[in-house]
């Protein structure tokens, strides 16, 4: 639904009234010696992002033990990655090797889906956070309290309201012209390069950003911080050195993917429009490639469980 109503104001917005009619993304160089070395770069990233996001998934259906709220968690988290990754990279490897354009209708297609799994695994972190606030926190209704019916009810609703946020953007995108400069100095559609092609005012759109596009990056972060927090000071109140390890040991590889994930998305975007530079498409980089890469090691390295499963995946596919 919200897919079609974004296709169809975007095409009336090009049959219409913008007379760009296709953008040119430059990427990350625009050298011709760079292009053949940064497609076998990203294409294998890509091919390890696939391979080992589908290895969780799999690991995680096919064992019994992990059959549990966390697990179930960061098998969506996994799926949305590759969703996330293929918005992306696919493109990026056309453009390596063959003409940079990308339609407007393309263009604002892709930002769409872009911030829909962007805010999906935003939400998903605060959920699997909330996760580990339960269990180490309230341990004993953990099982009431992280039910069945409200796991889905979670993930439905981290799945479904990033699509009003990414909707309300891209419909105020539409709404701007955009008159002789189409090219795009990023690797992806997204809204700051895009905004700084306009030659209409953006003084809307900048203001939307500001507020409402801060609220949902900072609300997610600032109710993980709360999370932690008080695990932290329930993990100091453990008497043994043992216990405090177990517990700091489950939430290690969540932090960390926290820590990559928020760090970069917030040094994107929590910044004014004419601070933009190169060094945010190294930013948009951590967030959108290299997570959803690091996402399976750093949750697989630091979790005997998973890694169990991994192996008795791996030994049933030899078998």
């Amino acid at each position: 639904m919200f897919f079609v109503l974004a296709g169809f104001m975007i095409m009336e917005r090009v049959n219409q009234t913008s007379s760009v009619s296709e953008f040119i993304l430059l990427g990350l160089s625009s050298q011709p010696q760079d292009q053949k070395p940064l497609f076998i770069l990203f294409l294998t990233m890509y091919l390890v992002t696939i391979t080992g996001n589908l290895l969780i998934i799999l690991a995680i259906h096919s064992d019994p033990q992990l059959q549990t709220p966390m697990y179930f968690f960061l098998s969506f988290l996994s799926f949305t990655d590759i969703c996330f990754t293929t918005t992306i990279v696919p493109r990026m490897l056309v453009n390596f090797l063959s003409e940079k354009t990308i339609s407007y209708a393309e263009c604002l297609t892709q930002m769409y889906f872009i911030y829909v799994l962007a805010n999906t695994d935003s939400f998903l972190l605060v959920v699997m956070a909330f996760d580990r606030y339960v269990a180490i926190c309230d341990p004993f209704h953990y099982v009431t309290t992280m039910n069945h019916h409200r796991c889905v009810l979670l993930v439905v609703f981290s799945c479904s309201f990033p699509h009003f946020h990414s909707l309300l953007h891209t419909l105020l995108l539409n709404r701007l012209t955009f008159c002789d400069n189409n090219v795009i100095h990023h690797f992806l559609c997204d809204i700051n390069p895009l905004l700084k092609l306009s030659c209409s005012s953006t003084f809307l759109n900048e203001i939307v950003i500001m507020s409402e596009g801060s609220v949902v990056l900072v609300t997610p972060f600032v109710c993980i911080t709360f999370s932690y927090i008080r695990i932290l000071i329930t993990v100091l109140k453990i008497p043994s050195a043992a216990g405090k390890r177990k517990a700091f040991s489950t939430c290690g590889s969540h932090l960390t993917v926290v820590t990559l994930f928020y760090g970069s998305i917030f040094y994107v975007y929590l910044q004014p429009l004419s601070n933009y530079t190169v060094r945010d498409r190294v930013a948009t980089l951590v967030y959108t490639v290299l997570t959803s890469m690091l996402n399976p090691f750093i949750y697989s390295l630091r979790n005997k469980d998973l890694k169990q499963g991994l192996r008795k995946l791996m030994g049933r596919r030899k078998s």
